[in-house]
């Protein structure tokens, strides 16, 4: 078979498929490959629901079973048809705790042709807790994985976590549980987790939640709060806010604003449990903020796979030099700028935080990815790219920033109504750095007409001369004079007007 001519994959990578066989769905993602932040090529689930009934009869429902059985014949054709010669599989609590578990495991693989790795929760804990290692930078606090059937508990610091506990305590066996009783779901919760002793060890931190009904919760949230950004991903809420809003959840039964369309028909029924269960772990925990996750057990396993050295790449670098190398006239480029715009802060005042460097460092290599789109609309798309893109180990303010760095680049120094929403995102602090690398960016950008081999050999420093009336000189070395002109000139004036300080060329 012929393949295609398409030249925006990354050469040298093949699909990776991963099917979850979860208590509420049964899920397949298709990653253009495995590395530190794999892209998705395909994703499906069905709402299958193996953990129905489960704590009432011991065993996974039979259409529940049929339905999950024709949903991975599909799923194995899909990763055929994706190219996908590499498959992993795993299943969590339904399948490990049903009776007719081990026999539906049996039929799974020889459907899919490939082994089940049946996950205990110990295992299922320690994979969320990957997930969220791999997802963001420096995590630190509790990670929640709420499943159909479970909720996973462990803690997480930098790259390492503790020991994971499982409880039953998942969004669809709490409803059945409770008999509907959100009262009873609660006193129930309440109950199980007061012997959950580390999560005291939390206060102050940060929790993490992960699975898709508190996934859910965040659109919700979003949605209700008519939140400028819908990425789910590191979505922050601080610990009043997120009690005030699982209240209302819990309160509003009949789910009857627009805002609850955007939660999938078959979500909403648990996102009062879902609620619950968040609630009473708050409450138990005290952190200072919740964040939620899109990163969970299947990019917590796929990270457990990497090579060390791979693991240890910071996921939004990484994802930013790939897309350079798929969308800019010159990678070699990018990364002069990452580099030089680094050397340059110090000149205008600026000490970054190794946060601020890493997003800095990001803004640089992305800078030029919209290069094809017309001019008119270059900061426009650029914009859109880097603010909707996805990226993992950023935050929303982070990702503010990086965007909003290379409209300016694109578009000038002042914001308008485009830059709106966003700017309510990024933090003053941002906005600053956003408007001095933008503007960082349309100098070297113009002097260097987007290649590389010269940005390097440029520096802003102290005048020679101290009683010249400047603040800071930007030295070009002779052999690069012929690039000076007007534009550079124009330019390096609203560089000067945005810093407040008096530049001039000096060469040498």
């Amino acid at each position: 078979m012929v393949e295609s001519e398409a030249q925006g994959r990354l050469p040298g990578m093949e699909p990776v498929s991963i099917v979850d066989i979860g208590s509420n769905s049964v899920r397949l993602v298709i990653y253009e490959g495995l590395n530190r932040a794999p892209t998705m090529l395909f994703n499906e689930k069905v709402m299958c629901g193996l953990g129905k009934g489960l704590a009432q009869t011991g065993n996974m429902d039979a259409q529940s079973v049929e339905r999950a059985l024709t949903a991975l014949k599909r799923f194995r054709a899909l990763a055929t048809q994706a190219r996908s010669r590499t498959m992993f599989a795993i299943a969590t609590a339904a399948a490990r705790e049903a009776r007719n578990g081990p026999e539906f495991i049996r039929q799974a693989e020889l459907i899919l042709g490939q082994k089940v790795r049946v996950l205990s929760g110990e295992e299922e804990a320690h994979f969320s807790a990957l997930g969220i290692v791999s997802g963001y930078f420096d995590a630190d606090g509790i990670v929640g994985d709420l499943g159909g059937g479970s909720l996973e508990l462990v803690d997480v610091r930098g790259k390492g976590h503790g020991t994971g506990l499982t409880t039953p305590l998942g969004g669809l066996r709490l409803s059945e549980f409770s008999g509907g009783s959100l009262s009873k779901a609660a006193n129930h919760t309440r109950k199980l987790l007061r012997g959950v002793d580390f999560l005291k060890e939390g206060e102050g931190r940060t929790f993490y939640a992960v699975g898709g009904t508190w996934r859910a919760l965040a659109k919700l949230h979003m949605e209700l709060r008519n939140y400028p950004l819908h990425m789910v991903q590191d979505y922050r809420l601080g610990l009043d806010d997120a009690m005030v809003f699982l209240d209302e959840v819990i309160r509003n039964k009949e789910q009857k604003e627009p805002a609850y369309q955007s939660v999938s028909r078959s979500r909403r029924a648990l996102l009062p449990f879902g609620a619950v269960a968040m609630r009473e772990v708050l409450a138990e925990m005290k952190p200072s903020r919740i964040s939620f996750s899109q990163q969970g057990v299947r990019e917590g396993y796929l990270y457990s796979l990497l090579q060390e050295a791979e693991k240890a790449q910071d996921p939004l670098l990484s994802a930013a030099r790939e897309l350079a190398v798929l969308r800019a006239r010159s990678p070699e480029h990018a990364r002069e700028l990452a580099t030089w715009t680094g050397e340059m802060m110090p000149a205008f005042g600026i000490r970054e935080t190794v946060e601020e460097g890493r997003y800095r460092q990001a803004a640089c290599l992305l800078a030029d990815i919209s290069w094809r789109a017309h001019p008119d609309y270059r900061g426009l798309q650029a914009l859109n790219l880097i603010a909707h893109g996805a990226f993992i180990g950023i935050t929303h303010p982070g990702r503010a920033y990086i965007a909003l760095a290379n409209y300016y680049r694109f578009e000038g120094l002042s914001d308008d109504h485009e830059t709106d929403e966003l700017s309510t995102i990024a933090t003053p602090r941002l906005l600053e750095l956003a408007k001095l690398l933008g503007g960082l960016l349309r100098v070297a950008y113009v002097f260097s007409a987007s290649m590389p081999g010269i940005v390097r050999h440029l520096r802003f420093e102290a005048p020679k001369i101290p009683q010249s009336g400047l603040d800071l000189e930007f030295v070009v070395p002779h052999e690069y004079s012929a690039f000076s002109g007007e534009r550079i000139e124009g330019r390096l004036q609203q560089l000067s007007k945005l810093t407040g300080k008096k530049l001039a060329f000096r060469f040498e």
